[in-house]
């Protein structure tokens, strides 16, 4: 697997800088191309039904304001992009709520990447729940940059999260790319049932078939294992953390697992998740 079309959600907070060289860093690193979208905040049911300017005019004149923001946002998109060098690139203004509108055009991409929720900095576009919504609802794994820090490299040193499960698989398959570029690997399981257990080695068998050297680590947690596992991550020195992503939506309410939300919450290097 390689990364050809990297997707990342462009805004005006004060982290979609990071966010963004980011995502241009793995794109040339890639030779991928990167598409910056902004979404609107107002749903694409009611603008492609035509009905904004039918129900109220004033609602026309709103969805002429975000417009106007979503497309402030782009500007600094390709501005970056431009400084960096980029080959391949596009941005893209989606008349969608943020959540909804990403989901979708992750269907034609490889790579997402997002940012984290900032509870400081509100938004009339991005909801409280976007990078959850996105990470259980993407079509491609998501990678998810905190909203505090600086970021200069991210999959020297990465430290994945194998519990065995499904999402887990999809997650350490999805992040092989980097995977292979990365200096040092470590596989961690948590809590396994006996010390003669080692549910980390047949992943390391196989990562080692795509020529990726990964060590393996077990651990015991003293208390919530999302805590345990951002702790690790800073003690390892890591850059980058791969893991599942847990959870269902029950309309819009979203059912996380408590590990995955308590990374999504807490994460202080970006991560590469899948559901």
């Amino acid at each position: 697997m390689a990364y050809k079309t990297i997707l990342v959600h462009v805004d005006e907070s004060a982290s979609a800088g990071e966010r963004i060289k980011i995502a241009a860093a793995v794109a040339m690193a890639e030779q991928a191309h990167l598409i910056g979208t902004a979404t609107t905040g107002a749903s694409r049911y009611l603008v492609q039904a035509r009905m904004l300017a039918e129900l109220d005019p004033n609602l026309r004149t709103h969805l002429d304001f975000l417009r106007h923001r979503a497309r402030q946002g782009l500007e600094d998109f390709e501005a970056a992009a431009q400084k960096l060098g980029l080959p391949s690139y596009e941005k893209r203004l989606v008349d969608d709520e943020a959540g909804g509108g990403i989901c979708l055009q992750s269907r034609y991409a490889d790579l997402v990447v997002i940012g984290q929720n900032d509870p400081k900095e509100l938004s009339p576009v991005v909801m409280p729940d976007f990078a959850q919504f996105v990470v259980l609802n993407s079509a491609r794994p998501v990678l998810v940059v905190p909203y505090a820090g600086r970021f200069d490299n991210i999959g020297t040193r990465v430290l994945i999260a194998w519990d065995a499960g499904m999402e887990a698989a999809r997650a350490v398959a999805c992040a092989l790319p980097l995977l292979r570029r990365a200096q040092h690997v470590e596989v961690v399981s948590f809590d396994a049932r006996s010390q003669a257990m080692s549910p980390g080695r047949d992943l390391a068998q196989y990562l080692a078939r795509h020529h990726v050297h990964a060590e393996v680590l077990q651990r015991q947690s003293d208390g919530p294992v999302g805590d345990a596992l951002m702790s690790l991550a800073g003690l390892r020195g890591a850059d980058l953390l791969v893991m599942g992503a847990y959870g269902h939506m029950r309309f819009r309410e979203l059912m996380l697992g408590a590990v995955t939300r308590a990374v999504l919450e807490s994460m202080r290097v970006p991560v590469l998740m899948s559901a």
